[in-house]
């Protein structure tokens, strides 16, 4: 029987030397693992032992983990770098694990490995000699794509670590620009077609009566206020993490952004997005929320946003932005009412949907078939491409519909 007594020390020997491997692995796949945790990794191991693979595997977990969205990449390097159901036998003995990636790109249970990963575990080596020169060879790039239009197309879920870093850079330097509407206040102008009565009596007392200029005026026009509100329920945590970058873009390119993102509950993030470094915004995002990558209740989350917080975001007809997949946890219960109340209380309301990148999709939840019926506009967003395609659209002016899209067809021309 294995007891801790009888493990050694895993700061000694090649055990050390693999945990500061995996620490490696993990970094290059994006998580933030410094020397720091991987010295505070070898203390817990130490501590805990390693008469159990679960025990390493929440040991390890406690170190390196410390946000929701690192879940997945955390449990797929693990279990690729410690594939070896015996390993911790043989780590008893202190030999170095085979880390040789997986040659179909899958872990044991049958889940696609992340791309991410995926790339990290690649072999750097093309298995030529060594010594052996290098052929170069010359390639005629004409009429080929550059890798700019290759990134636009590609879909956030199958992106790889350093795409990931390119389309985030790209998110940044995108801007969004909205139509302007008029205002019912107006502003000076030199000619017009409607006179200023007030400023023109203002003229005329200072010239002493003789004659009266005539002023001139016009209405201001400005863009309308933007509320976006993202789901970042399970089934949508690979798309909101993207997404989280896209809204910190829009907040610090314009005034009157409002941003909210929704699980079990509805959290209002505008604050923190205000912050000029997207990485301090992400990272107090994270803290605020809680219920990152958990269920979804639609329903209740828009209920909470008509009570607490439409009177205060939505005036002077402001343009909403929902992004969901429209799978609701409680059956849509109480979900058409809020979203036709949430649709009538704004200028223009737009569903945007990752699911939709698929030519097959039809609304057939009750969350979807819920929502469906209330909107002024139903798009995918699933890549950088659906993303430009976004600024297109609210730059023009489009027809409301008061009762919403009720036709699929006509939704999905």
């Amino acid at each position: 029987m294995n007891t801790a007594e009888s493990i050694p020390d895993p700061r000694d020997g090649r055990l050390a030397e693999n945990i500061l491997y995996f620490a490696r692995t993990l970094r290059a796949a994006g998580l933030p693992v410094g020397p720091g945790k991987v010295l505070d990794a070898l203390e817990a191991a130490a501590a805990v032992g390693l008469a159990r693979r679960e025990d390493f595997y929440w040991t390890l977990h406690a170190v390196f983990v410390n946000r929701r969205d690192q879940q997945e990449i955390f449990d797929q390097a693990f279990h690729v770098f410690w594939r070896n159901p015996e390993i911790l036998e043989r780590m008893m003995s202190l030999l170095l694990p085979d880390i040789t990636p997986l040659a179909g790109g899958r872990p044991q249970g049958g889940e696609e490995l992340s791309r991410r990963l995926t790339d990290v575990l690649r072999p750097k080596d093309d298995g030529s000699p060594p010594g052996e020169a290098e052929e170069q060879t010359e390639i005629d790039a004409v009429m080929t794509f550059s890798n700019k239009e290759v990134l636009q197309t590609i879909d956030f879920e199958k992106m790889s670590g350093e795409e990931l870093a390119e389309a985030k850079r790209a998110i940044q330097a995108m801007r969004l620009p909205i139509m302007e509407v008029p205002t019912r206040r107006f502003r000076t102008a030199r000619q017009g077609q409607r006179a200023d009565l007030r400023a023109t009596m203002r003229a005329g007392l200072r010239s002493g009566g003789d004659t009266i200029p005539l002023r001139w005026k016009r209405q201001r026009r400005r863009h309308p206020p933007l509320v976006v509100i993202c789901d970042i329920s399970g089934s949508m945590s690979r798309y909101s993490r993207m997404l989280l970058h896209f809204m910190h873009a829009i907040t610090n390119d314009r005034d009157r952004v409002h941003s909210f993102v929704f699980g079990t509950r509805l959290t209002n993030i505008t604050r923190h997005l205000r912050h000029k470094d997207v990485d301090v915004a992400v990272e107090k995002v994270s803290e605020l929320v809680v219920d990152w990558s958990g269920g979804t209740r639609i329903g209740a989350c828009l209920q909470d946003f008509n009570v607490t917080w439409a009177r205060r975001v939505l005036g002077q007809g402001a343009l909403v932005l929902l992004i969901s997949d429209g799978l609701d946890r409680d059956n849509a219960e109480g979900l058409a009412g809020e979203i036709e109340r949430l649709h009538k209380s704004c200028r223009r309301l737009i569903w945007l949907n990752p699911l939709l990148r698929y030519d097959a999709y039809e609304p057939k939840s009750m969350g979807a078939k819920a929502m469906i019926a209330h909107v002024d506009d139903f798009r995918a967003v699933h890549n950088l491409q659906s993303l430009t395609e976004l600024s297109a659209v609210l730059t023009r002016p489009a027809a409301r519909r008061e009762e919403g899209l009720t036709s699929w067809q006509s939704r999905n021309p």
